[in-house]
């Protein structure tokens, strides 16, 4: 898997990224609030220290020894007058309050948090050093986001596996693809994927369609082939034996000129197939490009005025409309106008009239090929579109591929192709297709 475009790299990436961060955010939060809140937890022991040395008897200053403890309270009582009645630690002494309420003072290096009030014609001071309140405060801060530091480990490892388990369908999914025989097309089972997965199963299942569809066209299309190949061949293998037995020169050319049509019809047959092939679905594919019809019609049918002359039949174009433009590829489309117009020229009877026309309407373009031959009967009408199929009593030589060629490149265009009767009497073909470039 490559790692640079790994779905689980990413998502791991972009949640633990987000997890560490909002962790990280919510630690630093709780480390201020933490912090606020013991300078405030601090605050009230000094008032309530002050407001409990109210009424006390203080005869002196106090000499006691100086190991002072770390977070200890420097309390004094002053006179009104600026006096010093007492004095907890002797060698932290502090200079009287500047004002009453809550001040800092500082005192050499020292920087003390104050308390002060008045009662009864005393003032009563509480001190604490602001490096030891800092000290106690990070040290209860630390405390709460202690289990944030705890949960992000924790938090990474469920992250982990969430996202193991979010992608198990795919893997899921992976293993029965790859685990597949390259001829095993059946569909993948639907049933306990996630909902957002199923837009990709049913995708893979319609793909896995469409090539048991194409596998499946090209074994009948192979089949065929060899099987309407094999009788041509043997015709051709016996014309070749006759030739070779020919007596006289009368002989021998009649048996050439049954070979020579021979090879013709077999020719014919092949380039048929290969352009039944071309068109099939995988086939040869060229970008569509605007197509216009009427210039199409007017070259196919003038290439094919040699033949219709020949057999006395008025080809012509009915109707040239020069906005009848579609997207697609002109070669092909080349070929299925020709297919049409040598099918109607070969089954026209002397005489008779071919008619070539490319028009625009409402809904799109079309081709239209009508004759006045023999038609062809409402009943055999769909079965002449199936590969070598021929109607009974067909006189005139052919591989039954023209019409199986005109649908199959029709459908690659998104047209339709659809048999008429003429009102002439005979068939009309149209192809119509419902988009323009």
């Amino acid at each position: 898997m490559n790692t640079n475009t790994s779905l689980r790299r990413q998502l791991l990436f972009s949640l633990l990224a987000t997890l560490v961060v909002s962790l990280l955010a919510g630690a630093y939060a709780t480390y201020r609030m933490a912090r606020e809140e013991s300078g405030e937890s601090f605050d009230y022991q000094l008032r309530q220290i002050a407001l409990s040395l109210h009424g006390g008897d203080f005869k002196g200053a106090v000499t006691a020894s100086d190991p002072e403890e770390d977070g200890d309270f420097v309390i004094q009582v002053f006179h009104r007058n600026g006096g010093r009645i007492y004095l907890s630690h002797p060698t932290s002494a502090l200079p009287p309050p500047r004002t009453m309420g809550y001040d800092h003072l500082s005192r050499g290096d020292d920087t003390w948090r104050v308390y002060a009030e008045t009662y009864e014609g005393r003032i009563y001071e509480v001190a604490q050093r602001m490096s030891d309140r800092d000290e106690l405060a990070a040290g209860a801060a630390l405390q709460a986001v202690a289990p944030f530091l705890v949960l992000l480990p924790v938090m990474g490892l469920l992250v982990w596996l969430i996202v193991g388990r979010g992608l198990a369908p795919l893997e899921r999914i992976t293993r029965w693809v790859g685990e597949r025989r390259p001829d095993d097309l059946a569909p993948l089972p639907g049933s306990g994927v996630p909902q957002e997965v199923q837009p990709l199963v049913t995708a893979l299942n319609d793909l896995l369609a469409r090539l048991d569809q194409a596998l499946q066209a090209q074994r009948a299309f192979v089949a065929d082939a060899a099987h309407e190949l094999r009788t041509p061949l043997a015709a051709l293998n016996l014309q070749a034996q006759l030739l070779g037995r020919a007596d006289g020169d009368e002989e021998r050319r009649e048996a050439q000129a049954e070979l020579q049509a021979g090879l013709r019809r077999a020719t014919r047959v092949v380039e048929q197939l290969l352009i039944l092939a071309r068109n099939e679905p995988g086939g040869e594919e060229r970008p569509p490009q605007p197509v216009n019809l009427a210039e199409l019609a007017r070259n196919v049918t003038a290439r094919h005025l040699p033949l219709a002359e020949a057999k006395g039949i008025d080809l012509g174009i009915a109707q040239a409309d020069d906005g009848a433009v579609v997207a697609g590829d002109v070669v092909t489309l080349e070929t299925l106008l020709s297919n049409l117009v040598e099918n109607a020229v070969r089954y026209t009877p002397g005489g008779g009239r071919v008619d070539v026309s490319a028009m625009r309407d409402t809904t799109g373009a079309r081709l239209e090929v009508a004759d006045t031959g023999p038609g062809i009967p409402a009943a055999e009408r769909e079965r002449v579109f199936d590969r070598f199929y021929r109607q009974l009593g067909t006189v005139e030589p052919g591989s039954g591929l023209g019409l199986a060629i005109v649908r199959t490149i029709a459908r690659r265009h998104d047209a339709t192709v659809t048999l008429l009767d003429n009102p002439g009497g005979g068939l009309r073909v149209r192809v119509a297709f419902t988009a323009s470039p």
